[in-house]
């Protein structure tokens, strides 16, 4: 009876610790980031986003000179006058802020220039573009144009704490940034299963992204979160468990040996 009571022991604590190491391996983000990282590496920026159909924008051009600015004035333009440093002499600088919708095409409807093809440009290139029509044509010598996506929003569902639509300022968002202002995963959720749905080029593309492997974060397309993405975190088989299947049937396991130890060491009680 105590050869078989050690075995069982033995068993149990086996058990535990089989468990503890599924566990870790399958909650822990970015595992060999620390490594790969020992020596800082360049980071490739390219999260600049592209204007696509339905965005909304705000493009605002500034100018010492407000009767030059009303010229572009489209009902929508708020115009008013704002102080701006420049090296150690302050000039009064009127700037107008005006909001614009991207049709299907990816066409807006400019004041004087009419329809402009923005579709597929960076705010960065639609800033350029404008403010060299605004020069070139003669209208303000000493425009200078700001363009702002303010549709950026992305929607993150499934196994999260807080799922949802939401609507970011700027334009960088990475998918762990995404995913930390949803209230991060909840424990029954798979972090080797994370899926990003995106519309590019008329198409709907997918990736997939692995949580535990920093390469597969890092280095995907999807790191950089574009407008209207939706990432959709897949719950795992089994609602009862912390972060793997294996650790649910490891448990229940545990809980019957626990019942069987129990047991014996009744039985050996009642003997003595």
């Amino acid at each position: 009876m105590k050869v078989l009571f050690r075995n069982i022991f033995c068993c149990v604590c086996l058990m535990a610790t089989i468990t503890s190491c599924v566990s870790e391996k399958k909650m822990i983000y970015l595992q060999g980031a620390s490594e790969a990282y020992a020596v800082p590496k360049e980071v490739e920026a390219n999260f600049e986003l592209k204007v696509e159909p339905d965005d909304q924008l705000a493009i605002s051009i500034a100018s010492k000179d407000q009767e030059l600015l009303q010229r572009f004035n489209n009902n929508t333009l708020i115009g008013g006058g704002n102080n701006s440093t420049t090296g150690t002499n302050t000039v009064n600088v009127t700037s107008g802020v005006a909001y614009f919708h991207v049709d299907k095409n990816g066409n807006i409807e400019f004041p004087i220039f009419g329809t402009i093809n923005v579709g597929g440009l960076t705010t960065r290139e639609i800033s350029s573009l404008i403010q060299k029509r605004v020069k070139d044509e003669g209208y303000i010598n000493d425009a200078i144009v700001n363009t702002k996506i303010m549709s950026f929003k992305v929607t993150v569902m499934g196994d999260v704490r807080n799922p949802g639509t939401q609507t970011y300022q700027g334009e960088r968002l990475t998918i762990l940034e995404a995913l930390g202002k949803a209230g991060d995963l909840n424990n029954s959720a798979r972090r080797d299963h994370i899926l990003v749905i995106r519309e590019e080029n008329d198409k709907r593309v997918t990736y997939e992204l692995n949580l535990l492997d920093q390469q597969s974060i890092f280095n995907s397309p999807a790191y950089y979160l574009q407008q209207n993405d939706v990432v959709y975190v897949q719950p795992n088989k089994s609602q009862r468990v912390k972060g793997s299947t294996s650790y649910t049937w490891l448990t229940v396991g545990s809980t019957v040996v626990g019942i069987v130890v129990s047991v014996v060491s009744l039985i050996v009680a009642l003997k003595k």
